[in-house]
């Protein structure tokens, strides 16, 4: 080796190496410690000699420093790293949580990881901080929508609404692929005629009308104040309402497919568990061979064969059969199990997921699904907040709707929390529930007896140009409002009867167990029924009293300028179609110009034009002004029976 190298040259002096691993990867050389200040072992300001080193001594070299790193990361990392040490970790103990080995993978995960939640709902546990950023951007995402108006966001609702679609489509066709769709689905269609006469079926089922149709939020008034005034109101809502029932098949028919996989996949893993207790039983001698019949082979063993095994055990062995631990293994005890709340979306259906060939694709497919679910429905809830307001004062639309999207997400702090899953459960529990029923009933009452639903088949007839079934009269004023009463009454039954309380998430038992809500949690649930029923009276006792603007004069001089504008744009089109009884060339009659609508026979001329018109119900016919010369209002009185 040549004497000027400097491995010679450290040998010599007996130097260590002092070269560090950040020199390597800086591509920089080391410091020379002999000139620093911190040698201790040389005289200050001493010059040490450089050691010159030839270019090339004949040696292969590394092109960088980084080359030989990667050099010596590729030759220590081998097949020792990815089987031979989680080998050994698992061999050797290793990742088993017992809160995890108590329940499944996807429970745990949805628990711990994704909501990291609390024991009780006394225990707030601070922001869970992705969840927070995720209420963040979601609230963005609806102001900027709602900031845009219908003319975007309807835009947007081409693919919020239709991507479900595609989305449920896919679901059905794979979910029918999988083994024990049928018996999921045969499940679904299976009626329960006992479950008929609990009157909590009747107001479950009454409150997912609500909720399905949006009823009582405000959205579904507030888009079809968006419709011009010639709408065919009867057509949406008979259309929307199927759509809508249609919808809920098919969603329910996904997910009914997919549990009767997942129970399938769950009874067959009973099977085994069971079947090797008995294996167990019959090598000790506590079961007898005997019991077993001839054709059961525990290699391929089915239910049917585990049925009757079981069936004959538990006959024989009748007194002792409780302390063997078997279980029945029925598929319909599994298709049984009910999954309360966000635990059917994020537990049951993703747990029959992970089974799926291809399983992220699908799993990314259904969330991303869910997320446009609710962007949908939360554009349209705040579209039905911010369109009165609008409508009825000068506020800005921009300011007004972030404000109102700022509130609404520092409400949402609330369930971000880890224990927020607890207060969704009592929001929906008690803030929807009893007080989107008496919106609904007043709503009913309203329109029906104090309108007047004479009246009201009048403008419709005079907006639709036919009128309505006469069925609709007896079910608006007579059937609804009973039916409304009976479950609200029922409502206040069942919340006096029951327990207030919710189901908690116990650590210590892996599982879910009912606590009842502590008593500052319990007056927490009554306040949120005032609170929801508040503004009912407090508007209009404002309003009897002429403490606030109903706005009837704006709204009155805006609708009839969209009126007249709404004509004159179609008088361009062709005159002659707004001349009663007219047709092109001929005169014009003395009588006002009236509208045309089509009816189910064709073009029908409309006899009068009602100043009492409900445009869609729109809330810009909330009030016509009198000072309007061209239509003057009538005063929202009970109308007569005679």
């Amino acid at each position: 080796m040549p004497k000027n190298s400097k491995v010679t040259q450290r040998e010599q002096s007996h130097e260590h190496v002092t070269e560090s691993v950040a020199d390597l990867l800086a591509h920089e050389e080391p410091l020379d410690y002999k000139s620093s200040s911190l040698n201790v072992g040389g005289a200050a300001g001493k010059k040490v000699p450089q050691i010159e080193v030839p270019e090339n001594d004949g040696r292969p070299a590394w092109n960088s420093k980084l080359q030989y790193i990667l050099a010596q990361v590729g030759f220590s990392v081998g097949l020792g790293n990815v089987w031979r040490f989680p080998y050994l970790c698992q061999k050797n103990g290793g990742v088993v949580e017992p809160e995890c080995d108590k329940s499944s993978a996807t429970t745990y995960f949805w628990y711990r990881q994704t909501l990291n939640t609390t024991s009780t709902i006394a225990e707030s546990g601070g922001l869970n901080i992705k969840m927070t950023l995720s209420l963040l951007v979601a609230w963005i995402i609806v102001c900027l929508a709602v900031i845009k108006g219908i003319a975007s966001s309807g835009k947007v609702m081409y693919f919020s609404s239709l991507f479900p679609y595609v989305v449920l489509f896919c679901f059905l066709v794979r979910g029918l692929m999988l083994k024990g769709s049928v018996d999921g689905i045969a499940h679904m269609f299976t009626p329960k005629l006992e479950k008929m006469l609990e009157p909590q079926v009747w107001r479950e089922a009454a409150t997912q009308v609500f909720f399905a149709l949006g009823l009582g939020f405000g959205g579904v008034i507030a888009f079809s104040s968006y419709n011009k005034i010639d709408n065919n109101c009867h057509f949406d809502a008979v259309l929307v309402s199927v759509i809508n029932f249609l919808t809920s098949i098919l969603a329910t028919l996904v997910v009914f497919a997919v549990l009767g996989f997942k129970a399938n996949i769950m009874n067959e893993k009973c099977v085994v568990e069971n079947a090797e207790k008995i294996l167990g039983y019959l090598n000790s001698n506590v079961l007898s061979h005997d019991l077993i019949p001839p054709h059961v082979n525990f290699s391929h063993l089915t239910t049917s064969d585990y049925a009757e095994m079981y069936g004959v055990i538990k006959t024989v062995k009748e007194d002792s059969f409780p302390l063997l631990g078997l279980e029945p293994c029925a598929l319909e005890d599994e298709l049984n199990k009910a999954v309360q709340g966000t635990g059917l979306a994020f537990i049951a259906f993703t747990e029959a997921m992970t089974h799926f060939p291809a399983s992220p694709f699908w799993s990314v497919m259904f969330f991303f699904m869910l997320i446009n679910l609710g962007l949908g429905s939360m554009i349209g809830t705040m579209t039905g907040i911010t369109t009165p307001v609008l409508d009825a004062y000068k506020v800005q639309k921009e300011l007004f709707t972030v404000c109102c999207c700022i509130i609404a997400f520092l409400c949402g702090l609330l369930f971000v929390q880890r224990s927020g899953n607890y207060f969704v459960t009592m929001f929906d529990d008690y803030s929807a529930g009893l007080p989107l029923t008496v919106v609904v009933i007043l709503e009913n009452l309203s329109v029906a007896w104090i309108y007047g639903t004479k009246r009201f088949m009048q403008d419709l007839e005079d907006m639709l140009g036919f009128r309505p079934y006469i069925i609709y009269f007896y079910l608006w004023k007579y059937v609804s409002p009973f039916c409304l009463i009976v479950l609200i009454s029922a409502t206040v039954i069942e919340m006096a009867i029951s327990p207030p309380g919710y189901n908690a998430w116990v650590q210590e038992l892996a599982q879910e167990r009912f606590q009842s809500y502590p008593p500052w949690a319990l007056a927490m649930c009554f306040a949120l029924i005032a609170v929801a029923m508040l503004p009912l009276p407090v508007v209009f006792i404002a309003r009897h009293f002429n403490l606030m603007s109903d706005g009837s004069n704006k709204l009155s001089v805006s609708y009839h300028k969209s009126m007249m504008k709404d004509i004159s744009n179609l008088e361009e089109q062709d005159e002659a179609r707004f001349i009663l009884g007219g047709k092109p060339g001929e005169a014009p009659s003395s009588g006002p110009a009236r509208k045309p609508f089509l009816t189910p026979g064709g073009n029908k001329p409309m006899d009068s034009l009602s100043p009492n018109i409900c445009y869609g119900t729109s809330y810009q016919n909330a009030a016509i002004s009198p000072t309007t010369p061209t239509t003057p209002s009538t005063p929202l009185t009970p109308e007569s029976d005679s």
